[in-house]
């Protein structure tokens, strides 16, 4: 019959609509008279295109239809397709998803009677039901159709949703144990005097003894097979192995039916060299004392399934103690990683992107990493010895073993990609783990996950985002060094043997993994106490050094601390016993240069790292009383100040190694939440450590020259960040000195007096040493450096009162006393308070050439090639633009607002909120700049060792800044992004607060 022109469009549309791809080969089919009866339904159409490939499966419903042997028959078949959605589902769904199944259908057109049923316990088989839906089977070929029968229901389950992928597998696995029952039984049929003679039990290993079976995988399985009673053993054997070997061409030969699946016994002792069937005590005799670290691992999965069971349950309890032994095994951990590598490296090139078994990120990854925690940890903890990788992936997530968060990340990964395994093989039901190329199967696949927008795109994403999940997972969690010490911290003395060491150092993350092996060796070898005890260290430390950015380093630092240390008896101790010294360690050294060369001057500071408490900053009373009694005892002035300098090296490197702690975090701890309290941290115990060395070396100075009294008050004023108590840790220290004649004193032979002193200073705390230099800058004084470097109050209150220009009333807004006659200090404060605070605020012409001098400092004083979106200092919204705009509001507002008067930026930031001078969004995205661009430039400090204000060119030292910052080890671009974002919305609020804009 010829279509009318519109009724063709009108159903060519239709068919486009439901996901037909070839619509006209789709109207061809639903004319077919096989169909005549149902082609206008419109549940039909709707069903069809809910499918994965509607082409696919009405071109299979016709084959079935078609292959019915009468018309009676098809109407049955059509009449139940039309009334039971079912069936409808899962026929249509099978069809939709298989070629394979449509194929056995139309050769078999009664199964389609398999999926009619759909009653409680058909939802969810298990191996009684298989059983019986196999009891017919009577040789191969009847096994095969009853095999694929029964693996219709499944696949019909599967392709619905009834059950998920861990149901599927499971069934999966049921269906193998009943086939390989019903295939030996066949085989003890065909020889009953071989069955007389022996007792013979198959153990299911890999997917199925794991109760996770693929739609096409091999089974692998072990025998057992003892001598009935009175039977000889020798003969024994040989039956049980005639009908091994007969089970097994039942499952595997391929007849008119097709195949099953290959059954695979290379996992017995020996491989293919070994008998095929062995006895229960040789197997043992075998395990005990040649098999290797794969072979334990394998029999994680061993399950009894087939034969005699109770000499398979025998056989998994008498090895389950070597099983769970094995991870004490020398090289366990190494062995493992091998075998990984061996398995990624023997993928052809052209497939590696395409693997989704073995490649990187793919399936193989997960269930090496699971089966390495549970061999490690599973001797004391059987609640994760399950032979599911989903079963005991739950089971170390909730015993602690892997992070919740990375349990529960690696199982929906996982899911995924079996998933669209299962999804890949059940097309054409051939083993192959490879995903396709072409659109049509990428577009059916992507339709049987449920994407159905765009399912190649959707597809394509989420196989990449899962595997690079997996990836990341399977790093932190197969490669881990902590495995590698657990494993051999049990009985006896923990050894970590070099070619162990040296096969691990790579995968790692260590550059140069020739000199990290000879640091090891030279850590660890030989008999002594001190070797023992860094051989049980070592495994440990070298877990937390791969956390870091730079391993390489932090194993060096620890080379050189231990040699400097290692004959004083506390040192090894104190890592040994106290858990938080040794990691707290490992992190400090391997952060960057700043902090193992501040310990390396002086290793016995060590010791700060073993309390928690020890690496608080101690506060600037307590480090004068400290500095002061040190410079009372001393022996002349550069002693003194060689020990105030020593002072401060100590309390320096503690609040390096206090900083860098919390920045990381550890096992036990989090990192600090609250950037800002890092930051306000270091900028706290910094000043306060200068201020405490400077009065120390005042109190030096005067001691020397002119014994307990001066001839003139002297007072050292703090400013910049001193004054602001936000010194960085490569910061001078910006000051002013200020002096006042004592009653009765010649006030030239004071005011050479008090430029002795300040000369004194300066010398004493830049001598060469081994102790980091204090560098004294005097340049923001009253006429900068053409002016001379000491004045009286008086000289002071002078040139303020005729000459003070507006930025140096901006550089007072820090001004603070820091050392010297407390007296002296606070007169200056009440001289400059109302140059600081003018009365009123600032004039329009003020704030003009504030404006003015900000931005002739941004176009002059940024370097030559620097990049201004990164720039700390200078940069757009870096401190330089928050502290104007901060001090701006200060100037202006400060004498009728009394929170404005601080020294403070983040203080008087917050006040400027709170006396809604600017809003409460503004001031936070300006705070967010500032502590941002504060911590960069401690960063750069940390990781290269001297200051700077951009970030680092070199790949490590970047990383390790970005480490520092918060960012996991790969995300050093999130980090730039996020400070250009930071940045660039401040830089907005700059325009606008400050320049008015």
């Amino acid at each position: 019959m010829t279509v009318p022109q519109g009724r063709r469009s009108s159903t060519f549309t239709r068919l486009l609509r439901h996901g037909f791809t070839d619509p006209s080969a789709a109207e061809r089919l639903l004319d077919d008279p096989a169909l005549s009866a149902v082609r206008s339904d419109p549940l039909l159409l709707d069903a069809l295109g809910a499918t994965a490939d509607p082409d696919l499966a009405l071109l299979g419903l016709v084959r079935l239809v078609e292959a019915q042997e009468n018309d009676l028959r098809r109407r049955e078949l059509l009449d139940t397709l039309v009334t039971a959605k079912p069936l409808r589902d899962r026929l249509l769904g099978v069809l939709g998803a298989s070629e394979a199944l449509a194929d056995h259908l139309a050769r078999h057109p009664r199964d389609w009677r398999a999926l009619v049923t759909y009653e409680s316990a058909d939802l969810h088989p298990g191996v009684a039901e298989f059983e019986r839906g196999l009891a017919d089977a009577t040789d191969p070929e009847s096994l095969r159709v009853a095999y694929r029968r029964c693996l219709l229901s499944i696949a019909a389950r599967d392709v619905c949703g009834t059950t998920d992928i861990a149901e599927a597998a499971a069934e999966l696995a049921d269906l193998a144990t009943a086939t390989l029952r019903a295939a030996l039984a066949m085989a003890r049929a065909a020889a009953p005097g071989d069955a007389s003679q022996c007792r013979l039990a198959v153990i299911a290993m890999g997917k199925c003894g794991g109760h996770e079976l693929n739609y096409v995988s091999d089974v692998d399985v072990i025998f057992v097979g003892e001598a009935t009673e009175g039977a000889d053993e020798d003969k024994a054997l040989r039956a049980a192995t005639r009908l091994a070997s007969h089970m097994m061409r039942i499952c595997s030969e391929t007849n008119v039916e097709g195949t099953i699946w290959p059954v695979d016994a290379n996992l017995r002792p020996e491989g293919r060299n070994g008998p095929l069937v062995r006895t229960l005590s040789s197997h043992l005799a075998y395990y005990q004392r040649w098999a290797k670290t794969w072979e334990f691992q394998a029999l994680l999965k061993a399950r009894p399934v087939a034969g005699d069971l109770a000499l398979g349950e025998e056989y998994v309890a008498t090895l389950a103690p070597l099983v769970w032994h094995a991870a004490e095994r020398e090289n366990f951990v190494p062995d493992v990683q091998k075998m990984r590598r061996r398995v990624v490296e023997n993928i052809p090139a052209g497939e590696v992107d395409r693997e989704l078994k073995l490649g990187p990120g793919g399936l193989r990854d997960v269930e090496f990493a699971v089966q390495m925690l549970q061999l490690v940890h599973g001797r004391s903890d059987p609640s994760i010895r399950s032979g599911s990788t989903l079963a005991a992936l739950h089971a170390l997530g909730t015993g602690g073993y892997v992070g919740r968060v990375d349990a529960a990340q690696l199982d929906d990964a996982y899911r995924f990609l079996r998933s669209l395994e299962h999804r890949i093989q059940l097309y054409k039901l051939r083993r192959t783990h490879l995903v396709p190329e072409g659109d049509a199967d990428l577009r059916r696949i992507g339709r049987s996950l449920g994407m159905r927008t765009e399912p190649i795109t959707e597809l394509s994403r989420a196989w990449k985002r899962h595997t690079s999940v997996v990836r990341r997972l399977h790093e932190k969690l197969f490669y881990r060094p902590l495995l590698d010490a657990v494993a051999q911290l049990a009985p006896g003395e923990a050894r970590l043997s070099t070619e162990a060491a040296r096969e691990r150092l790579v995968a790692l993350g260590y550059a140069d993994p020739s000199a990290a092996l000879r640091h090891l060796e030279a850590l660890a070898s030989g008999v002594s106490r001190k070797a023992a005890i860094q051989r049980t260290l070592l495994p440990v430390l070298l877990g937390w050094f791969a956390d870091s950015a730079d391993p390489d380093a932090g194993l060096l630092g620890f080379r050189k601390v231990s040699d400097a240390l290692g004959k004083t008896p506390w040192y090894l101790r104190l890592l040994r016993d106290e858990g938080a010294a040794a990691e707290n360690l490992t992190r400090v050294l391997s952060a960057g240069r700043l902090a193992p060369d501040l310990l390396l001057r002086a290793p016995e500071a060590v010791a700060l790292l073993g309390d928690q408490r020890g690496l608080e900053p101690r506060g600037r009373a307590h480090l004068e009383q400290e500095i002061l009694a040190a410079v009372r005892r001393a022996d002349g002035a550069e002693q003194a100040v060689a020990v105030a300098r020593g002072v401060r090296r100590r309390e320096l490197f503690r609040t390096v190694a206090g900083d860098i702690i919390r920045s990381y975090g550890t096992e036990d701890s989090p990192a600090e939440a609250d950037p800002g309290a890092l930051a306000d941290r270091v900028g706290d115990a910094v000043s306060d450590l200068t201020a405490a060395t400077i009065a120390g070396t005042l109190r030096a100075v005067v001691r020397e020259g002119w014994g307990d009294t001066l001839p003139t008050r002297f007072a050292v004023i703090g400013m910049g960040r001193f004054g602001g108590h936000e010194l960085a840790y490569g910061s001078d220290a910006d000051v002013l000195f200020v002096h006042e004649p004592r009653e009765g004193a010649d006030e030239q032979e004071a005011a050479k007096a008090a430029a002795k002193v300040v000369a004194e200073m300066s010398r004493l705390l830049q001598l060469p040493s081994a102790d980091p230099p204090l560098l004294i800058d005097a340049d923001l004084r009253p006429e900068g450096r053409s002016g001379p470097l000491v004045r009286t109050l008086k000289s002071y209150e002078a040139y303020y009162r005729r000459w003070s220009l507006v930025w140096e009333s901006q550089a007072l807004l820090r001004a603070e006393p820091v050392a010297g006659d407390e007296d002296l200090g606070r007169a200056f404060i009440d001289l400059v308070d109302p140059l600081r605070y003018p009365v009123e605020g600032l004039g329009e012409d003020a704030v003009r050439e504030i404006r003015r001098l900000k931005a002739r400092m941004e176009a002059e004083r940024m370097p030559r090639g620097a990049d201004p979106t990164l720039h700390a200092k200078l940069g757009r919204g870096g401190l330089s633009d928050v502290e104007w705009t901060v001090q701006l509001m200060q100037l202006e507002h400060g004498w009728a607002e009394p929170g404005l008067r601080t020294t403070r930026t983040r203080r008087a930031l917050a006040a400027a909120c709170a006396a809604e001078l600017i809003p409460a969004q503004d001031a936070a995205v300006l705070d967010e700049a500032w502590v941002l661009a504060t911590r960069v430039r401690n960063a750069v400090m940390l990781v290269r060792g001297r200051a700077g204000d951009t970030f680092p060119s070199d790949g490590r030292e970047l990383a390790a800044v970005a480490r520092y910052l918060g960012y996991d080890t790969g995300h050093v671009g999130d980090m730039l992004d996020d400070y250009r974002r930071t940045t660039r919305r401040a830089r907005a609020v700059v325009e606008e607060r400050f320049y008015g804009a």
